[in-house]
């Protein structure tokens, strides 16, 4: 019997896909469970129907996708945040104060998309990678700034090495020692 499977099920085939089964297994298991539907011509057109709005729908969303992408990628995202010594941050920069400067930069992605490979911990730029979906990643640079809050840097002091004369005997015990 020729069927048109409506969910993906193992041995039997994907979602989408027409495939011959035994007729007892599709008239008992996978249409009463409504994993499969008999192929007939109005369900074959049903069927050809919806996998083109399926795809003009997914075309369209990569599209937005790349576009979000083109607008993360030329943006420039700020962060302040407490700097110490030797620019180390006090804490980290976490996916939620990026997903914060990105909303004020107009950009709305969910934060779970935000990928740190590892914590933000020190001032400068940094490159994020926001997952948008349909294999579209963007990478944005995010520019970690001191707050002003954080201990006033401490004036660099210069070591003064001091410099020793030879003592005078020094010299002229060293021309007796000569003759």
């Amino acid at each position: 019997m020729k069927i048109i499977m409506l969910a993906d099920v193992d041995g039997v085939g994907q979602l989408g896909d027409a495939v011959d089964v035994a007729a007892g297994y599709a008239r008992n298991f996978l249409i009463p469970k409504k994993l499969a539907v008999k192929a007939t011509e109005r369900s074959i057109k049903q069927l050809e129907h919806q996998q083109r709005v399926a795809e003009a729908s997914r075309r369209k969303q990569v599209a937005s996708a790349e576009s979000l992408k083109r607008k993360i990628e030329t943006m420039h995202v700020e962060i302040a945040a407490k700097v110490g010594e030797e620019d180390k941050l006090y804490g980290s920069v976490t996916n939620k104060q990026i997903h914060e400067a990105l909303l004020a930069n107009g950009v709305d992605v969910d934060r779970k998309r935000i990928v740190l490979d590892e914590p933000i911990k020190r001032a400068g730029s940094h490159d994020v990678t926001i997952k948008l979906g349909y294999e579209v990643s963007a990478v944005a640079k995010v520019m970690v700034v001191s707050d002003g809050t954080g201990p006033k840097p401490k004036p660099k002091v210069a070591q003064v090495e001091e410099v020793t004369e030879p003592a005078p005997n020094a010299e002229s015990d060293a021309e007796d020692d000569e003759l």
